[in-house]
């Protein structure tokens, strides 16, 4: 299987593991994650999202800026700059949630915005990509984290006072970001040579968002920040280290 056909085959793999993990609260109207997380899988994806996006992204996105002229860490500040974003987006919905009822409608689109975002963008790493072991281990990477991030948005809807319709729409939104992202990946890495800067400013867009989901994602809950459980941090070890090795070659 050539690199186009496999990132057509990771699109749809990604499109329906979201829907399947997301079809499960909405079809139990279940209203909380107690007893439906998995921690194990996400630190090993966070791990991944991080060695991914400052071994592999960042570097290709900085060398591709100094190749074509520009000395200023471009690459960097576009990669904090998205960071940060992120961050703030994640602080304004944990504020929403401490100061409202959390079935407000506000705290879900949020959330859906915000995930839709880095959604979006890992996407876009993938499909960037040029070597088939970097966009393998970026897909078991996302294949891990959508399961459970969809899994959680679904339950986060399903808390508002939405209607089901605008629910199932705003889900179905947030389904097909990831495989957009693939394809708008595929197609700046097609136009790199008619606009060379929109493949380094992608890349580092996504390092941003990669190293934010591998570092501060969830916030308390993140596997970087929860003390002290060794074994979900050794998993978090285990995803970097992969992508180092995996480094090597690509």
């Amino acid at each position: 299987m050539d690199l186009i056909h496999f990132k057509i085959v990771s699109a749809l793999l990604i499109f329906v593991m979201t829907i399947v993990a997301g079809f499960v609260p909405f079809s139990k109207r279940l209203k909380s994650l107690q007893g439906h997380e998995f921690p194990i899988g996400e630190a090993l994806a966070c791990g991944v999202f991080l060695g991914a996006g400052l071994i592999h992204m960042l570097g290709d996105a900085s060398q591709a800026f100094t190749s074509l002229g520009y000395h200023y860490p471009f690459a960097f500040l576009i990669s904090g700059c998205c960071f940060l974003f992120l961050l703030l987006l994640e602080h304004i919905g944990t504020e929403l949630n401490h100061h409202r009822q959390g079935n407000a409608p506000a705290i879900a689109l949020l959330a859906v915005i915000m995930l839709s975002i880095h959604a979006l963008l890992a996407g876009t790493a993938l499909g960037l990509s040029r070597d088939l072991a970097g966009v393998f281990i970026i897909l078991l990477a996302i294949l891990a984290h959508k399961w459970a991030e969809s899994f959680s948005l679904s339950v986060q809807i399903n808390k508002t006072t939405l209607s089901i319709k605008s629910s199932l729409i705003i889900f179905f939104i947030f389904s097909i970001m990831t495989p957009l992202g693939i394809m708008l990946g595929s197609s700046i890495a097609s136009m790199s040579s008619l606009h060379p800067l929109l493949e380094p400013i992608f890349s580092a867009l996504a390092a941003g968002t990669f190293i934010y989901i591998g570092t501060l994602h969830g916030l308390s809950r993140s596997a970087m920040i929860q003390c002290c459980n060794l074994k979900h941090f050794s998993f978090l070890i285990l995803g970097f280290v992969l992508m180092a090795v995996v480094a090597i070659w690509t």
